[in-house]
């Protein structure tokens, strides 16, 4: 029944030695324990009907949120030795936390020990607790509450936990005919999850109806949970079982939908990924506590999804420890208050939008007007739409209407062809569908193609005196090298300091400029009107290959760095007010020094806009 390189206990068929065995000795140690520890005695035998009355209220709409998992509880529920306690303190854990917002949880089967009737009437006055607070929840049978495939019929098991138990729950969508197989959505981060509770060994007709229900919810992602698919080894790495592996190769391999499998059974806890047809991951995790202290003490696992970092940070804890105070807590209970190997207390790095792309592609934000982007007082508004990809880029009209063409198309001698390009490339949240593809570089010698404007461009005198808004998309490469690529400029102003009569330890660099460090930290360095020296606000380093938006805010006296609308810190408090100008050219991916080009842009950048006055972050064109 079970393969002999994982670990699990035998199916009860009656108690066999070993299970009596198991269940005696440790039964009584646990009751030895127990009494030594004083209150943790006491507290084992108690179970009240009080839940916590907050409540439980998920959050459908947040980016975050937690799905919780509780594996065997069987030792909890054992002929006549049974301790409800853990169980109840694990469930109103789940009702009364807000803070993680909890959305499901999920029970991976032997709830009970022996599968008895006097069992499950213990277990199902716990679990009423949920159903009186509207938790959506799901229970898988496993092999000690149950024996034989899904076609068993009536038993214990099916009598507290078949369909009519959740009829009235809005999670649940439906059961095989047999009762032994459900599925349940949830709603979290604004979209809909499946969950697929499948029997310890669901038939042929239980996996067709399983493809059946996958099929019927084309667009969402599933989670699938059973009582056996893995089992771990003691490094921690996992493993299909035989089941496990009928139940790949028929029903997960072929459902990119399936991400996430849970299931208990066997110990140690582990993991593992494999690659599924589509050639996406699948990750496949074994969660089962019921070989350490008090049965596991119905421990439960957080699985905390956040889809803006796009992680999956797991914990697991035991919240009916957590509650006993810590001096009262014997020798034994204070080592399971919180587990914290790589096994138990690890997070998984998912990019959910490309993972469920080919089943729920995100919806495109299309292409804005440019007429929309020309909000009052914008003085230039540059974009490089429209055009072939990897065709070589020319001058680029303003589409403000203000005369500010990038008219110029500036090639440093020795540049290979084709240095300047447009591609269709973009930030998702950028208004023209379309990028410039630099590659410049200042090693063995500066070598590249720019943009800058025309002598004249009315642009080239503007002093920015009662504020500006400078915005740019932009993305960094991966081969982007702190010697050759270090202070690249997006935008910048001809011109040095020293020519404008301003004091500084770099008298030769330009008066303006949008640059990124060698650390690719974003720097606004600026001359400005009432200052000899130069003004600097500094970012934060920022990932190779993604998008960008920032954004440069002036209110007339102090000025704002935004990377993607959020304001950074390393902002000036010195008043600085306007742009000292020499009336010289702008350049778009050329930086100047001592009024020569010393360095070219080496990445992409989208749109540029230049407002004389400061924007809101809802105007900013991120918005």
């Amino acid at each position: 029944m079970c393969r002999d390189k994982f670990r699990s206990e035998a199916n009860p068929g009656g108690p066999s030695r070993r299970s009596f065995l198991r269940g005696g000795v440790v039964g009584a140690g646990m009751a030895a324990v127990g009494l030594a520890g004083g209150p943790l005695a006491a507290a084992a035998d108690e179970s009240s009907n009080s839940t916590n009355s907050r409540g439980w209220r998920p959050d459908p709409d947040s980016a975050r949120f937690t799905l919780a998992v509780m594996p065997d509880t069987q030792y909890l529920f054992d002929q006549d030795r049974i301790h409800p306690a853990p169980l109840a303190a694990s469930f109103d854990y789940l009702i009364g936390q807000s803070t993680d917002n909890i959305v499901f949880l999920a029970h991976l089967g032997d709830i009970t020990q022996n599968g008895l009737a006097s069992e499950f009437a213990a277990v199902t006055t716990v679990f009423d607790r949920l159903d009186r607070a509207g938790v959506a929840y799901s229970v898988v049978a496993g092999n000690h509450d149950v024996s034989g495939d899904d076609q068993r019929g009536d038993t214990p098991y099916l009598e507290t936990f078949g369909p009519k138990r959740f009829a009235h729950s809005p999670s649940f969508g439906g059961a095989t005919p047999d009762g032994y197989n459900t599925w349940h959505t949830f709603r979290a981060a604004g979209r809909q999850w499946l969950v697929l509770a499948l029997d310890w060994r669901p038939s042929a007709a239980g996996i067709a109806w399983a493809r059946q229900v996958i099929a019927a919810h084309p667009h969402s992602p599933v989670i699938l949970t059973t009582h056996e698919i893995v089992g771990a080894y003691d490094d921690g790495t996992a493993d299909l079982s035989e089941h496990g592996q009928e139940l790949w190769d028929q029903l997960i391999k072929d459902n990119d939908q399936v991400f996430l499998t849970l299931n208990g059974h066997y110990w140690p806890a582990g993991r593992t990924v494999r690659a599924n047809t589509a050639g996406h991951d699948v990750h496949l995790h074994i969660t089962n506590y019921q070989n350490r202290y008090y049965g596991g003490a119905a421990m439960i696992r957080l699985y905390h999804f956040d889809l803006a970092r796009n992680v999956i940070d797991v914990e697991t804890r035991s919240p009916w420890i957590m509650a006993q105070p810590a001096a009262q807590r014997n020798l034994l209970a204070a080592q399971e208050v919180q587990l914290s190997t790589d096994v138990d207390y690890f997070s998984l790095s998912v990019d959910f939008a490309t993972r469920f792309a080919g089943f729920a592609p995100a919806p495109q934000r299309p292409p804005r007007p440019a007429r929309q982007m020309v909000v009052p007082g914008t003085l230039a508004y540059w974009r490089f739409d429209g055009h072939a990809e990897g065709a070589a880029a020319g001058p680029a009209p303003d589409l403000s209407g203000r005369g500010n063409d990038l008219a110029q198309v500036q090639t440093m001698p020795g540049t290979a062809a084709n240095a300047l390009t447009y591609t269709a490339d973009h930030h998702p949240n950028q208004p023209g569908h379309g990028s410039l593809r630099f590659t410049g570089g200042r090693r063995p010698a500066v070598h590249g193609t720019f943009l800058q404007t025309a002598p004249g461009a009315p642009l080239n005198a503007e002093t920015f005196a009662h504020g500006y808004t400078f915005e740019a998309f932009f993305k960094i490469p991966a081969d982007f090298n702190d010697d050759a690529n270090s202070w690249q400029g997006m935008v910048s102003r001809g011109g040095s300091a020293a020519d404008a009569g301003k004091t500084s330890d770099y008298p030769q660099e330009p008066l303006v400029t949008l640059s990124l460090s060698g650390d690719r930290e974003l720097q606004w360095n600026v001359y400005p009107l009432n200052q000899n020296g130069p003004s600097t606000n500094w970012g934060h380093e920022l990932p190779l290959n993604h998008w960008w938006h920032v954004a440069v805010v002036n209110d007339g006296r102090h000025t704002v760095l935004y990377v993607d609308g959020c304001p950074l810190v390393r902002n000036p408090s010195t008043p600085a007010v306007g742009l000292t100008t020499l009336a010289k050219h702008w350049l778009l991916g050329g930086h100047e020094n001592a009024g020569q080009v010393d360095q070219v842009f080496n990445g992409w950048l989208g749109d540029v806009r230049i407002v004389n006055r400061p924007l809101r972050v809802e105007e900013f064109m991120i918005t």
